[in-house]
This record gives C-alpha cells, structure tokens and sequence, in this order.
C-alpha cells in the first residue's frame, strides 16, 4: 500500500503531506545485496519535532505577590540582564570593557576622596577626577588586563602556591611599577618638571608602597583564588 501512495501522492492526506520525508542514502555495496534492496525501498518518515519550551512572563509573578513584591522581582531580572549584558561586553570587547570601568571605578573613588577630605566651601576639583579617568581608561585598564592574563598563564592554577606567586609578582614588579607611573604623569599633567617629579617620587613613594603591602595583599589573596580571571579587573 506504500508503494501505491508513492505512486500516486493525491491519495496521500494532508496531513501526511506536511511530514517531511527523508532521503534514502545509497546504501554501501554489501556481500548480501537483497538486503540493500529491501532497506532502499523505504523512505522513512521523521515524525519526531524538537520540544519548545516558552517561559511565560507570569512565572516570576503571582496573584498572591504584592506590588512591592513584583517590583523587587522585576529588578532584580533586571539586575541579572546587565550582569548578563556586561558579561558579554566582557568576552567580545575585553580591553575596552575593562577600560572604561577602570575609568568609572576611577572617578568615583576620586569624587568620594574629594568628599571626604574637603571642607564645606570647597569645591569639587573636575580636572583632577578628569585626569584620574583618563589614567583609569588608557593606562591602568589595559595593563591590568595584560597582566592578569601574563600571571594566569605563568602560573594557571589557583592553588595556594600558584595564588601566594602572584601576589609576589604583584607586590614587586606590578604594584612599584604603576605606582610610579602614577605618580609621574599625575605630576606632568599639573605641570611640574622633572625635578620635582623626581622629588615628589623621593618623598611619597616609599610611604605609599608600604601603605599598599599592609592592604593589597589581601585583596590580591582573594581576587587571584575565587576570581575568574576576565573578571579580575572589574574586582
């Protein structure tokens, strides 16, 4: 009766009609030919279709929720797509996305220490929270995520040998070095000379590096064990 369907498809139903047939492969030469002759005489129907599963936008909501319950739910989904969004910005522009929060993460911390330290009738400094953004975007951004991935791949496991190396490197070859940098294009960009730059690194550099090895450290311990490393910049 197949045989006759095929022969003549207007007998076939309609809705046989929307099953999609599958072409018979040439079967391989075989020592036992009828065989091959009895499996290419059938076409095989593909009667399966893959489940589809939809989330319905009432699943994070109930009837017996309350508006603020709803409002909580609804930010933090909302809270989880810019994870999810920057994540991504993370793994298609690396350098650019940890740049420009280096930059932000530059200019808040520069506008709360000018809160802080200012007395009431000061006014906020914009040129220097300018210049801690640019140094944020275009010098410590991109060093920080060619180093991460330098001592990653030096040492790539995160015991607690491999973590103590890094923050040995950091501590040394790192942290003196930006330290430095800091300092000296800080200093030219207000305009000072060489010998004052030279100076100012003479007078606060040793301070301020030991200040950073009494705090530092701890955060290296916890960034380079539990911190994947795309993600070491931003903490």
């Amino acid at each position: 009766m197949s045989a006759a369907l095929l022969k003549n498809p207007a007998r076939i139903p309609y809705a046989l009609m929307q099953r999609r047939f599958i072409a018979p492969t040439r079967a391989p030469s075989s020592p036992f030919p009828f065989l091959c002759k009895n499996l290419q005489s059938r076409p095989y129907l593909q009667l399966l279709k893959p489940r589809e599963y939809k989330i319905s936008p009432y699943l994070f909501s109930s009837s017996f929720c309350s508006s603020s319950s709803s409002t909580a739910a609804s930010a933090s989904l909302a809270k989880v797509g810019f994870v999810g969004w920057y994540l991504g910005m993370v793994k298609s522009w690396p350098i650019l996305t940890k740049s420009v929060t280096s930059a932000l993460i530059y200019i808040a911390a520069d506008l709360s220490a000018q809160t802080i330290v200012r007395q009431s009738q000061d006014s906020y400094d914009f040129v220097r929270t300018l210049r801690m953004a640019g140094y944020g975007m275009i010098i410590l951004g991109p060093t920080l995520h060619f180093w991460f991935n330098f001592v990653s791949k030096l040492f790539p496991k995160r015991d607690l040998l491999s973590t103590l190396k890094k923050m040995v490197m950091g501590q040394t070859i790192y942290g003196p070095a930006m330290t430095i940098v800091f300092f000296s294009l800080n200093a030219r960009l207000q305009g000072e000379t060489s010998t004052e730059i030279a100076a100012r690194l003479k007078r606060d550099f040793l301070p301020t590096f030991l200040s950073g090895v009494m705090y530092w450290p701890f955060c290296d311990f916890i960034t380079y064990r539990f911190v994947p490393v795309h993600l070491q910049v931003c903490v």
